[in-house]
């Protein structure tokens, strides 16, 4: 079955409704008081975050058991990452028509393992395909060393160590932007990666405060992307190719 047909039977399954309210109150003229309290009624708008992934302590439990299974290290410091690199167990993410980069992600870190680059790719390439427009990715692969000191500034950060570590230490996952984009595109990726789940082959998360999509992504991806038939999107460049256009 062909990844589009999946998610048209997905598709049809999945209604997400996310939106707003605004409240038309009236107000009126209080007295000046230091750090008074009006009684005074605004329009507020209202974001509701209803995400389909919701982060949890048993994803990370499953993100961590996934590693585990793999006997993948958590990468402690940079000479661990460079030496992964230079045996190709890690991958530079190529950027091109359908996929950029968080231009203040250290090009350092512009890494991951093969599956997870080929998800990244098969992902961008088929929301490029519906919207026209790019995906962005965010984070990629992370050290132990890293982690510490995001945590120090960012109370959102998974933990460096322990049974919920962040999956970012393996090199299997990436966040991908979720900030900006339509209610049409976050159903989109949404139904995409619900069927990735349902398979066993990603664990994804919206976070809230960083609104992205973390997604790790199991190295049984690329055995099942060998049995689809995917489209052929070899028009699409990537890289220099892109660059010379």
């Amino acid at each position: 079955m062909s990844i589009g047909r999946c998610f048209r039977l997905w598709g049809a399954l999945l209604t997400l409704a996310a939106g707003s309210q605004a409240f038309a109150l009236h107000s009126y003229t209080a007295p000046k008081r230091p750090n008074a309290r009006k009684n005074t009624k605004h329009h507020r708008r209202f974001i509701r975050w209803n995400p389909m992934f919701r982060p949890s302590h048993d994803s990370l439990l499953r993100q961590n058991e996934e590693i585990d299974r793999l006997e993948l290290p958590r990468i402690q410091d940079d000479d661990e990452l460079e030496a992964l690199k230079t045996s190709q167990a890690l991958l530079p993410i190529r950027t091109g028509a359908t996929l950029r980069i968080d231009p203040r992600l250290d090009p350092n870190r512009r890494y991951c393992r093969p599956w997870t680059r080929d998800f990244v790719e098969d992902l961008s390439q088929a929301y490029y395909h519906q919207f026209h427009d790019q995906i962005q990715l965010n984070s990629a692969v992370r050290t132990v060393k890293g982690q510490k000191k995001l945590r120090r500034h960012n109370r959102n950060a998974a933990p460096a160590e322990g049974d919920t570590a962040s999956s970012h230490l393996a090199g299997l996952t990436v966040d991908l932007q979720r900030r900006g984009m339509t209610k049409e595109e976050i159903h989109f990726v949404e139904r995409y990666l619900f069927y990735l789940r349902a398979l066993g082959l990603v664990e994804p998360e919206e976070e809230r405060r960083q609104w992205v999509f973390h997604v790790m992504v199991s190295e049984r991806y690329a055995s099942w992307r060998q049995t689809q038939d995917v489209i052929n999107w070899d028009s699409i460049p990537f890289g220099e190719e892109l660059s010379q256009k």
